[in-house]
């Protein structure tokens, strides 16, 4: 009888994955291309319409998925595109083997980024959070959850490097910000000798 039950509910089953894997498909494409218009553009200058049409999803898609609008979308991708990042740096440091290594092999990953992109891109969660305002919470929140993230993930790294565990969070502070700011720099101009600045300068900060 349990068979039987098991045999008769199998096109159900079926069915109902095949739906669940187009909607995971359609919320990825909505993500993923908003991602990149963020991250090439901006919040502001993303409309829907444009992640409409480069997405090839149905408006109605996008507010099935994030009836929170245009917010909702950008939050799902920045944490999306975040979370790249991370999972990234997690592998470059984890064969690091001092502390100034670290410093250098982030500014080398965020380098070959914007090299790659021909500085069209940018770091996915610096462009946004420029923008993001009390007026939008979620997209604020994002953002910072983001930088909380690799924060945690330079910090431990340091300390499983040997710096001092009260010295650490700092450090990391120091480095991610320091980054960030040569980041804006080399995109504006166009040219990455910030980045490789900020990596041979600050180095001697993390020795142990």
């Amino acid at each position: 009888m349990v068979m039987e039950n098991q045999q008769s509910n199998a096109p159900e089953t079926e069915i109902h994955d095949a739906r669940q894997s187009k909607g995971d498909r359609t919320r990825q494409a909505l993500v993923e291309t908003t991602a990149r218009l963020l991250q090439e553009q901006g919040f502001a200058a993303t409309g829907l319409n444009q992640i409409v049409r480069e997405s090839g999803q149905p408006r109605g898609s996008l507010y099935f998925h994030f009836p929170g609008g245009k917010e909702e979308l950008a939050a799902a991708a920045v944490t999306a595109g975040a979370a790249q990042v991370e999972a990234i740096l997690q592998e470059g440091l984890a064969g690091a083997e001092h502390p100034e290594a670290v410093l250098v092999k982030t500014a080398s990953l965020f380098a070959e980024e914007l090299r790659a992109s021909q500085f069209s891109k940018g770091c996915p969660v610096s462009t946004v959070a420029l923008e993001a305002t009390k007026a939008t919470p979620l997209l604020q929140r994002a953002c910072a959850d983001a930088y909380d993230a690799w924060l945690a993930l330079i910090t431990t790294t340091f300390i499983r490097l040997g710096l001092p565990s009260d010295r650490s969070p700092r450090l990391a502070r120091l480095t991610l910000s320091s980054i960030e700011g040569a980041l804006l720099l080399a995109k504006a101009t166009q040219d990455i000798t910030p980045l490789n600045d900020v990596a041979a300068d600050l180095s001697p900060l993390l020795k142990v």
